[in-house]
C-alpha cells in the first residue's frame, strides 16, 4: 500500500511527530486553564466559582436594561428592497491579471457576498480566493476617506481646480506629463484616456503590470503581429484546455496565478474529469523549480532550475522540428531527456498546448515556434479572442523611471500602480517622484507610491463603480454599483471627464460609448435600450471575433542563439502567490490567513529549500537563512528542484493597512532586468545560515491527524480503464466488516449530501473563502494559527507520495461529513449537535456550553472551537473589529461567540431558503437547485451537492460511481459526504 504523508518530519518519524502533536496540544490547553491575560482567558475553576453569580447578575441586568440596536427603520422602503430578501446583481471584477464575470449578492443594501456569472464563457460561474475575498475590500478601515493634498484634507473642486491649472502651466513650460496605470481592459476608459491625451497633448499613457507578461507579449507581437489595426497593442493567446489531450507547462502556474486562472481551471478540470463513461483525460507535463499548484496536480513534473528551462525548450523545439521538416536550431544543451515528450505531443497534433511563464522573449519565441508546427493555433489555442488583461511594456516603465530621473517628467499621475513597491527598482522610483512638479495619486487606498504624492484623489471601489470590460478581444462585460460610494471618493474616469469640460457623467458617458460602439455589433434587437438593460442584467455581452493573424517564424534563430546555457550555484526561484498575489491586497485578512496551497503556510512568505539542501546544510523549518542579505524563514519543501530556493512577491508591504503592513519580506527588489525586461529568478545567490535564530511559521497541514489510516485513494488511467473500482478496493471489504448498534437512518423527505471529484479538485483554497464569505467565519491571527485553532470550516488537506525529491501530491477538501451514524452527537452531553431528518448533522450555537466532547470525539477532525471572542475584540483587530468591517457579515447566519463549537452546516440557510421558495411556488425542487457556498464558486466543479433521496439526482449517480468512497469506511460512521478515487494519466 503507498504510504502517505503530511511533512518530511512524518515521513522520517511519524510516531515522533504525533507524540509532539500531542504534546503541543497538551501545552496549547494547559496554557489556557492557566489563564492568558494578554486575551482576558479565564481558568475553568474561576468559571465555575463564579457561575452561580454570573447566572443571576445577568438575569437582573438582563431585565433593567435594554440592549441598544443601530437601527434605522425605512420610512420610504425603496421599491426594489424587501427587508430580509437578498438582491442579485451582474457585475465584474478585474484586478491585476484576474478576471471575473460576477454576480454581488446584496443584503438590506450591503454587498455581503460574490458568486461567479454563469453567462461568462471565461469565468463559467467559478471564482478564486482572490475574487472571493474582494468583497472584504470594499469595507476595509484603511480606504481613503476622500481626496487630500499634501496629507490635508481638500474638496474636490478644490483639488480640480489647482490640478487643472498645474497640467495647463506644465503644458505650457513644454513639460511632460505621464499616466501611469496598470492594464485597462476598458472599452470606454481608453477612449476617455485618449480624449484626455488629445487636450493635454504632452501627456503619455503608459501601462504598468506588476508582475510582468511582457515576454510573452513581445514574442506574439513578433510572431503575428497585433489584432488591433494601426495599434501596437500585443496579443496574449486564447488557451483552450477545454480541448487539448496534451499539455506542456514551463513555469507556468496556469491552474494558480498565470493569467486567466479561473477560465484555465475550467477547462483543465472538463478534460479530467471521468463521469458518465469517460475513459479519457488530458495528460500534464509540468518543468519547475518550486512545487506550485499546478505542478502539484501534474501528471509527470521535472524539478529544473530557472536557468535550464530555456536549453530544455530549445531542446523540445528540435525534437518536433526533426520530425515536422522544420529548421534544427543551434544553441543551449538541454539537461533533461525530451525524447518521450515529443513523441507524446506529435502523437496528438492539433491537440496539445505548450506555455511558459518565462518572461524571456527568446523563449516565447521557441514556445510560439513549437505550438505552431504541432498545428494547436486555431485549435487548442484560438487567435480570435485574444486575452487583453496584461498590456504593460517593461521597456516602457524603465524609459519613465529613466525620464523621471532626468527630470523630464513635470507631471505624474498614478493610477492603480505602485512602482514603488512592486518594481524592482522601486528606490529609484520614490526618488524620482519627488522630482515632479505634480504628482497625483488615484488609489482606492494608501500605498508606498501614494504616500510620495501631492494629490490623493481616491476612487471608488469596484462595487461602487460604472465600468466595462473587455477581457479579451470582442468579449465584453459590465459593472455597476451595488453600493453607493461609502467614502467621499470618485472614479477616475469622472475625473478625466472633469479635466477635460466633458458635462457627462461617467454612466452617461459610458451608456452613449455602448450605444456608438457596442449597439452596432448585435441584430436582436433595434432598441438600444432593451440591448442595454439586458447586458446590464446578464453582466456580459459576447461577440464572434475572426482573426487574421499569421504566424511568422522570424527571429527564430536568433531567438536560440541568445538562450544561455544553465549556470551553476544556488538559484531563487520568485513568483507569485495563489493567496496575496501582486501585494495589493496585502490587508486582507481573509487572503493572509488562507494558507498556500502546498505548503500549508499562513500570513508569510518564506524561503522554500530542496529537501536534499536542507539536509546537507542542516536547516530545518523556521531556522532563518540570509538569501542576498534578506532574511528569510526555511521551509524544507518536498519537490523544491536541487539547488534551487523558491520565495513569493506580495509581501513585505510598508504602507498597507493593519494587516498589510511589515507582514513579510519584499521580494520585488531581487527581480532582475534583462535585455529590457524582467526576469524572476536570481542565479549565483548567496545562502547563509543566520546561527540560532527561529521564525515562527503559521504551519496548519500538521494540525491533525489521520493516525496513519488510507484517506487518499488513487490509480492510474490505465488501470481504472482495465477496472473502473482500481485504488478503491478497500470500500467494499470495509463495508462488509461493517457491524453496528445503530439503527438505520430514516430521512424524512431529503438526505443532503455531498461529492468530491479528487480528480477536479486543484487544492485552489476558492472553496475555503467562499464559505468563510458566506458563514461569518472569523480570521484568528498568525498566533492563534500557531496555536492550532484555524477556523476554517473546510480545509485542504494535501498528502504527498513516494519520492520526496519529486513526490506526488494529492489534494483533498475536508468538511463535516455530516455522518448518519455521527460519534460527535450521543457525547454531547447538552444535545446541542443533534441530527435532523434530512441528514444534516447541525450545532445549536446557544446550547453549546464548550466541553468540546464532540471535538475529540470527530474522527475528521473538522470541528472548531471558539477559544476567544473573535468580534469586537482589539486583541483581535481584523476584519470584525469595527461597524465598517462587520458590513461584509451574513445576516442569515449566526455570528459565533466564545465557548462555542461551529462547523460546517452545508450552508443549512440555503437549503432552507430554496425549500421556502420552492413551498411558495408550490414545485418540487430541482436537482441542483440548491448550492452550497463551496460548490457554487468551484472553479473546477469539483463539488456537488444534492438530494440523495432522490435517485435521478446528480449527487445520486456519484455515489453510485464505482470511483466513489467515504473517508474511514471502517468506523461505519456513513458520512453523508463522498469522494471520487483520483486518476493520474502517468502513462507516457
Amino acid at each position: 500500500m503507498k504510504t502517505y504523508w503530511r511533512s518530511i518530519e512524518e515521513l522520517s518519524n511519524p510516531k515522533e511527530l504525533r507524540r509532539e502533536e500531542v504534546r503541543e496540544e497538551a501545552k496549547q490547553k494547559s496554557m489556557l486553564m492557566r489563564g492568558d491575560n494578554e486575551l482576558n482567558a479565564a481558568s475553568r475553576r474561576d468559571f465555575l466559582k463564579t457561575f452561580g453569580f454570573g447566572i443571576a447578575a445577568a438575569s437582573i441586568v438582563a431585565s433593567c436594561k435594554r440592549p441598544v440596536d443601530k437601527a434605522i427603520p425605512y420610512l420610504v422602503k425603496p421599491d426594489e428592497i424587501n427587508p430580509g430578501t437578498a438582491n442579485y446583481y451582474a457585475s465584474s471584477y478585474f484586478e491585476g491579471n484576474e478576471y471575473g464575470s460576477i454576480i454581488v449578492k446584496v443584503r438590506d443594501g450591503r454587498p455581503i457576498k460574490i458568486e461567479g456569472n454563469e453567462l461568462s464563457s471565461i469565468s463559467q460561474g467559478g471564482t478564486s480566493a482572490r475574487i472571493q475575498a474582494s468583497v472584504l475590500n470594499l469595507y476595509d478601515d484603511a480606504r481613503f476617506k476622500g481626496p487630500s493634498k499634501m496629507g490635508e484634507e481638500i474638496t474636490w473642486e478644490k483639488a480640480d481646480d489647482e490640478i487643472i491649472s498645474q497640467l495647463g502651466k506644465i503644458k505650457a513650460l513644454g513639460g511632460k506629463v505621464v499616466l501611469l496605470s496598470s492594464t485597462v481592459i476598458s472599452p470606454t476608459t481608453k477612449e476617455i484616456i485618449r480624449k484626455f491625451a488629445e487636450k493635454q497633448t504632452n501627456t503619455e499613457w503608459i501601462q504598468y503590470d506588476p508582475v510582468s507578461a511582457s515576454g510573452i507579449l513581445l514574442a506574439n507581437l513578433n510572431s503575428f503581429g497585433t489584432f488591433v489595426p494601426d495599434s501596437q497593442a500585443a496579443i496574449i493567446p486564447d488557451y483552450r484546455f477545454n480541448k487539448a489531450k496534451v499539455v506542456v507547462s514551463f513555469g507556468a502556474d496556469f491552474l494558480g496565478s498565470w493569467l486567466s486562472t479561473v477560465e484555465y481551471t475550467k477547462g483543465y478540470t472538463a478534460t479530467r474529469q471521468l463521469q458518465n463513461g469517460r475513459n479519457e483525460m488530458l495528460r500534464h507535463y509540468q518543468f519547475e523549480s518550486g512545487l506550485t499548484l499546478t505542478g502539484s496536480n501534474a501528471d509527470i513534473r521535472f524539478p529544473i532550475k530557472p536557468s535550464e528551462e530555456g536549453a530544455i525548450v530549445l531542446a523540445l523545439y528540435n525534437a518536433v522540428a526533426k520530425v515536422k521538416g522544420g529548421q534544427v536550431l543551434s544553441g543551449a544543451q538541454s539537461s533533461v531527456d525530451i525524447t518521450e515528450l515529443a513523441k507524446d505531443l506529435l502523437e496528438n497534433e492539433k491537440q496539445s498546448i505548450v506555455i511558459s511563464g518565462s518572461n524571456d522573449v527568446n523563449v516565447q519565441l521557441l514556445i510560439n515556434g513549437i505550438n505552431q508546427m504541432l498545428g494547436n493555433y486555431g485549435q487548442t489555442i484560438g487567435l480570435e479572442n485574444p486575452l487583453m488583461t496584461k498590456q504593460g511594456i517593461d521597456q516602457h516603465t524603465d524609459r519613465l523611471l529613466a525620464d523621471l530621473k532626468a527630470g523630464k517628467v513635470k507631471g505624474l499621475l498614478v493610477w492603480n500602480a505602485n512602482p514603488v513597491y512592486d518594481h524592482p527598482k522601486g528606490k529609484e522610483f520614490a526618488e524620482a517622484i519627488k522630482k515632479t512638479d505634480l504628482c497625483v495619486s488615484f488609489s482606492e487606498r494608501p500605498d508606498e507610491t501614494t504616500a510620495l504624492c501631492h494629490f490623493v484623489l481616491p476612487e471608488s471601489n469596484f462595487l461602487e463603480s460604472w465600468n466595462d470590460l473587455e477581457p479579451k478581444a470582442g468579449i465584453y462585460s459590465l459593472s455597476q454599483p451595488v453600493i453607493a460610494p461609502i467614502f467621499n471618493s470618485r472614479q477616475p474616469q469622472a475625473t478625466l471627464l472633469k479635466w477635460i469640460g466633458a458635462e457627462n457623467n461617467y454612466r452617461d458617458y459610458l451608456k452613449n460609448f455602448w450605444k456608438e460602439n457596442q449597439f452596432p455589433k448585435q441584430k436582436n434587437t433595434t432598441d438600444f435600450r432593451q440591448f442595454w438593460n439586458t447586458a446590464l442584467q446578464n453582466g456580459v455581452f459576447e461577440t464572434v471575433q475572426e482573426s487574421k493573424l499569421v504566424y511568422s517564424p522570424e527571429g527564430l534563430s536568433q531567438a536560440a542563439s541568445l538562450i544561455k546555457p544553465s549556470v551553476a550555484g544556488l538559484e531563487v526561484a520568485i513568483y507569485e502567490s495563489v493567496g496575496i498575489g501582486n501585494g495589493k491586497f496585502a490587508n486582507n485578512p481573509w487572503l493572509q490567513e488562507l494558507p498556500d496551497p502546498v505548503a500549508k503556510i499562513s500570513w508569510d512568505n518564506f524561503a522554500a529549500v530542496p529537501v536534499i539542501y536542507a539536509a546537507e546544510n542542516g536547516l530545518k523549518n523556521e531556522d532563518v537563512i540570509l538569501v542576498n542579505g534578506l532574511e528569510l524563514p526555511v521551509f524544507v519543501q518536498p519537490g523544491q528542484a536541487k539547488d534551487t530556493i523558491s520565495v513569493a512577491l506580495g509581501y513585505g508591504r510598508k504602507i498597507a493597512g493593519k494587516v498589510g503592513d511589515n507582514t513579510g519580506s519584499n521580494l520585488y527588489p531581487f527581480v532582475g532586468i534583462e535585455n529590457g525586461t524582467r526576469q524572476y529568478f536570481l542565479t549565483s545567490a548567496k545562502i547563509k545560515k543566520v546561527p540560532g535564530k527561529i521564525f515562527e511559521l503559521a504551519i496548519s497541514q500538521t494540525h491533525n491527524s489521520m493516525e496513519g489510516r488510507p484517506i487518499v485513494r488513487e490509480t492510474t488511467l490505465d488501470e481504472y480503464i482495465k477496472n473502473p473500482v482500481s485504488g478503491n478496493e478497500m470500500k467494499a471489504e470495509n463495508e462488509s466488516k461493517s457491524v453496528t448498534l445503530y439503527e438505520a437512518p430514516v430521512y424524512n423527505g431529503h438526505h443532503w449530501g455531498m461529492a468530491v471529484d479528487l480528480n477536479s479538485c486543484t487544492g485552489c483554497g476558492n472553496c475555503a473563502i467562499a464559505c468563510q464569505a458566506e458563514n461569518n467565519i472569523q480570521v484568528i491571527g498568525k498566533e492563534q494559527v500557531r496555536n492550532r485553532r484555524i477556523m476554517h470550516w473546510i480545509r485542504i488537506d494535501r498528502y504527498y507520495s513516494e519520492n520526496p525529491e519529486n513526490p506526488k501530491v494529492s489534494f483533498q477538501p475536508v468538511m463535516c461529513q455530516h455522518c448518519g451514524n455521527a460519534p460527535c452527537e450521543n457525547v454531547c452531553p447538552v444535545a446541542a449537535t443533534p441530527h435532523s431528518e434530512e441528514g444534516l448533522n447541525q450545532m445549536a450555537y446557544n446550547r453549546c456550553v464548550g466541553t468540546k466532547y464532540c471535538v475529540n470525539n470527530c474522527p475528521y477532525k473538522v470541528r472548531r472551537f471558539n477559544w476567544f471572542q473573535y468580534v469586537k475584540n482589539d486583541k483581535f483587530d481584523f476584519a470584525s473589529n469595527s461597524d465598517l468591517g462587520r458590513m461584509v457579515l451574513n445576516p442569515d447566519v449566526t455570528v459565533r461567540s466564545r465557548g462555542v463549537v461551529e462547523k460546517c452546516s452545508m450552508c443549512v440557510q440555503r437549503i432552507q431558503e430554496k425549500k421556502q421558495l420552492a413551498k411558495l411556488e408550490g414545485r418540487a425542487i430541482a436537482d441542483g437547485e440548491i448550492k452550497t457556498a463551496c460548490s457554487q464558486s468551484c472553479p473546477g466543479n469539483a463539488i456537488v451537492f444534492g438530494d440523495l433521496e432522490d435517485p435521478e439526482s446528480r449527487i445520486s449517480k456519484l455515489f453510485k460511481d464505482q470511483r466513489n468512497y467515504h473517508l474511514l469506511e471502517e468506523l461505519h460512521t456513513l458520512p453523508s459526504v463522498a469522494y471520487l478515487t483520483k486518476v493520474r494519466n502517468t502513462n507516457a
